[in-house]
C-alpha cells in the first residue's frame, strides 16, 4: 500500500505555499517532512490525508488506509482511557485494543477520565488511537508536543513497530526520534507566487 504524491501542489487561505512536490511512502518505509514554521508541512500534510484538495497534482493511497493524528487529541472528556480507546476501535471496525494500552504506557490510567488527564497523558492517549485504527498508512503532524522524553521515546517505538510490521509512516517533527527513515526537507517547493488568490480553487475541507 504505497502513498504517492506526484507533483501536488498545495494552498493555506486560498494562497499557493508549496508547489511541485513528488515523493512515494512504500511499505515499511518513513518520511519526515522538514522545513521552518509556516512553510507549509500541515497543509501539505492534511492534504494528502484527503482533509482538503491539492490544487495541482495528485495523491494515491488506497481507499480507507490513512490514520491522520494532528495538533487535536480527539478525546472524549466525560470518557475513561478504555472507553475513549474502544469508541474509537468500535469506529474502525476493531476490538482489540491491549496494544494500544500497553505501547503508551496507559495500563495505569485505564479507567481515569481523559478530562482529568495532563496535557501529556492526553497526548499519548491520542495517539494510542493510531494503533486501533487498523490503518496502514500514519500521517502525522507534531506528534510529539506535550510529550516528556520518556513519552517520545515510547511513540518513536510505536512507530518503528509499525514500519516493521509493514506499515509506513508520513510526518512533520521537529524532535529527533532516531527512527531509520528518510527526510524531505519542503523549503525548496516553496510556491514562488505567494500573492493573490488562486483561481478557480476551493479549499473547502472534505
Amino acid at each position: 500500500m504505497t502513498l504517492r504524491v506526484k507533483n501536488v501542489s498545495v494552498a493555506r487561505g486560498g494562497v499557493a505555499v508549496l508547489e511541485g512536490i513528488t515523493f512515494d511512502v512504500p511499505p515499511g518505509k518513513g518520511l519526515i517532512l522538514k522545513g521552518p514554521n509556516g512553510v507549509g508541512k500541515t497543509t501539505l500534510l492534511r492534504t494528502v490525508a484527503g482533509l482538503q484538495p491539492a490544487f495541482k497534482g495528485t495523491i494515491e493511497a488506497p481507499e480507507e488506509s490513512i490514520a491522520y493524528a494532528a495538533h487535536s487529541d480527539g478525546l472524549k472528556a466525560m470518557l475513561t482511557v478504555v472507553e475513549n480507546l474502544k469508541f474509537w476501535a468500535e469506529v474502525f471496525g476493531k476490538t482489540d485494543i491491549s496494544a494500544a494500552i500497553q505501547g503508551f504506557d496507559l495500563v495505569d490510567l485505564q479507567d481515569r477520565l481523559a478530562g482529568s488527564l495532563s496535557a501529556g497523558q492526553k497526548r499519548r492517549l491520542g495517539l494510542a488511537r493510531l494503533l486501533v485504527t487498523g490503518r496502514p498508512i500514519w500521517i502525522l503532524d507534531e506528534p510529539t508536543v506535550s510529550l516528556d522524553t520518556a513519552s517520545v521515546a515510547l511513540f518513536a517505538r510505536a512507530v518503528e513497530q509499525h514500519l516493521q510490521s509493514g506499515g509506513s509512516a508520513l510526518l512533520a517533527t521537529h524532535i529527533e526520534l532516531g527512527l531509520n527513515v528518510d527526510t524531505l526537507d519542503v523549503g525548496p517547493y516553496r510556491a514562488t507566487a505567494r500573492e493573490g488568490t488562486i483561481s478557480g480553487y476551493d479549499e473547502a475541507f472534505l
